[in-house]
């Protein structure tokens, strides 16, 4: 009779159960859904959810705006608390950005109604080029 390596011994778990299992993301299908969307990295390398991570793998994950970097110290597959979760990794992630550089530009007060004109222009003004920010002026209208 065969058995499976045991996880804790130094064996491998799929790279999306152990996400999930140490509390990088918040469900097992949010972790599978980052792996097949190449927001999962392991070694460098994009990974499958399938893939196998051991002990001393590189883990980068993109997440809710955030870049997460970890490398593996032990290798669960059940989900446990958060004291537990933290020894199973050391975490490389650089500082979140600070909450007032997060904040959104141009927050208007409540009530104040709908922007005129010149409000809108000063709020894109502050905002910068954004997406789809074409130059009006050369824009051929046929006018």
């Amino acid at each position: 009779m065969t058995s499976q390596p045991d996880p804790q011994q130094g064996g491998s778990v799929r790279v999306d159960a152990w996400i999930w299992s140490v509390r990088l993301v918040k469900t097992r299908s949010a972790a599978a859904t980052a792996a097949r969307g190449g927001h999962v990295r392991v070694n460098g390398d994009r990974v499958k959810p399938a893939h196998q991570v051991k002990v001393g793998d590189e883990v980068r994950l993109r997440h809710e705006g955030r870049d997460r970097v970890v490398v593996v110290k032990q290798v669960i597959r059940k989900r446990v608390g958060a004291p537990v979760a933290v020894e199973c990794y050391v975490d490389n992630s650089p500082p979140p950005p600070p909450r007032e550089a997060a904040a959104p530009a141009g927050v208007r007060d409540r009530g104040t109604g709908r922007p005129t004109k010149r409000d809108r222009r000063e709020m894109d003004r502050l905002r910068g080029p954004g997406p789809g920010a074409a130059d009006t002026k050369s824009s051929p209208s046929g006018a």
